[in-house]
């Protein structure tokens, strides 16, 4: 079971704490010292670095372990309260060489449809798609 914490510093501002005490500071657009994450994002951070430990491990277990990989997800929300998510998109970018193609296809799969907590929890309300791209070099990674 997993536990968490999460303390008000002031005004729009907290400090969310994990179940094995690491912290990180939260806070809603328009907070007067501009720093934190605003909370709806938190999610689909969650999501991807859930995945992203996934997708490492099988790669490495498939003895093609990626130089560097990024995820960037977007979002579609409602436009109405309570903003709930209704499409998610992951983009994976990897770079390393002798990666394969279906090696990759099939860690995201597993991935998504067995490993990643946070995916099973959103995949009810929320569509999640992905894409990938592959480079030969970290260098070549897309900004």
């Amino acid at each position: 079971m997993s536990e968490i914490r999460v303390d008000w510093l002031a005004e729009k501002t907290f400090v969310g704490t994990d179940s094995t005490g690491h912290g990180i500071v939260i806070s809603t657009p328009g907070a007067p010292n501009g720093i934190g994450v605003k909370p709806s994002d938190l999610l689909l951070l969650g999501l991807a670095a859930c995945t992203a430990v996934d997708v490492v491990e099988i790669l490495a277990k498939k003895r093609q372990p990626p130089a560097r990989l990024e995820i960037r997800a977007e979002g579609q929300q409602d436009e109405d309260p309570p903003w709930a998510f209704r499409k998610i998109h992951l983009r994976y970018i990897f770079s390393g060489p002798h990666m394969e193609a279906a090696a990759v296809e099939q860690a995201i799969q597993l991935s998504e449809s067995k490993y990643c907590s946070v995916a099973a929890t959103i995949r009810g309300v929320a569509e999640i798609t992905t894409s990938y791209e592959i480079h030969p070099s970290p260098s070549a990674v897309a900004s």
